[in-house]
Parts: C-alpha cells; sequence; structure tokens
C-alpha cells in the first residue's frame, strides 16, 4: 500500500509509462475530450485540485524537460496568476506557442490528468526529461 507520493493508482501508472521525451498533459477543467488518449479526471468542483497543484506532486517524481503553454495565457491572465505560474515552473525551460499549436501535441501524449482549475489557457504539456 503507497503511504506517500502520489496515490492515485491510474495517475501512477500514467506516470511509470512515461519515458524520454514522451509528454504528460495537466489540464484546466474546460480542456477537451481526446479520443485514444487515456484521461484521469481528477476535477471535483472549481479549482479543487489545481494544475499547479498536480504540478507539484508531479515534480517530486518526474523529470522535467521542458513545459509547453499557450501563449494565450499570458494575454488573459494577471500578473499575479502569471507569477503564481512562473514560480511553479521555475527550473523548467518554458515554450510558449498559440493555443491551437499546443493541441496538436495531446494526442501524441501519454495521458491526460484533468483537473478543476479555473485559470483560463492553464494547460501545460510536460516533455519528460
Amino acid at each position: 500500500m503507497l503511504k506517500s507520493g502520489i496515490l492515485n493508482p491510474e495517475i501512477n501508472s500514467m506516470l511509470s509509462r512515461v519515458r524520454h521525451t514522451n509528454t504528460l498533459v495537466i489540464a484546466d477543467r474546460n480542456f477537451p475530450f481526446w479520443k485514444g488518449v487515456e484521461t484521469v479526471d481528477i476535477s471535483l468542483v472549481d479549482d479543487l485540485p489545481t494544475v499547479l497543484e498536480v504540478l507539484t506532486a508531479v515534480r517530486a517524481n518526474f523529470s522535467i524537460n521542458r513545459a509547453f503553454m499557450a501563449e494565450e495565457f499570458n494575454k488573459v491572465n494577471n500578473s499575479e496568476t502569471i507569477s503564481r505560474f512562473s514560480c511553479g515552473l521555475d527550473g523548467i525551460p518554458m515554450v510558449f506557442e498559440s493555443h491551437l499549436e499546443l493541441k496538436k501535441r495531446v494526442p501524441g501524449s501519454v495521458g491526460i490528468i484533468r483537473t478543476g482549475d479555473t485559470v483560463q489557457y492553464a494547460n501545460l504539456v510536460l516533455e519528460s526529461g
């Protein structure tokens, strides 16, 4: 029985299948369903859990080479929100691209963890290191 770390068995399974340069998506509550891409939906209510909370849990045992976000994130969110994400992604090289380009990365991902986050364009595509 797991006593620490990520306790969700589906997320543990997903993380264990991510290899070098594979990607994993941590998505907000509005992220669309992707047929053929394993999705673990852990949304409970608005903002529970958040993308940053899941990122913090995943970072403990997951090597992240770089992260991709939609450039629209920086256009629609306030400086406080942008700063929180910057701190949460500290030390991880960031690539900002259009939301449409970001979504093109999803079909090649090992899986999606869907959260209850209400921050606009809070979706992360994490490339393993």
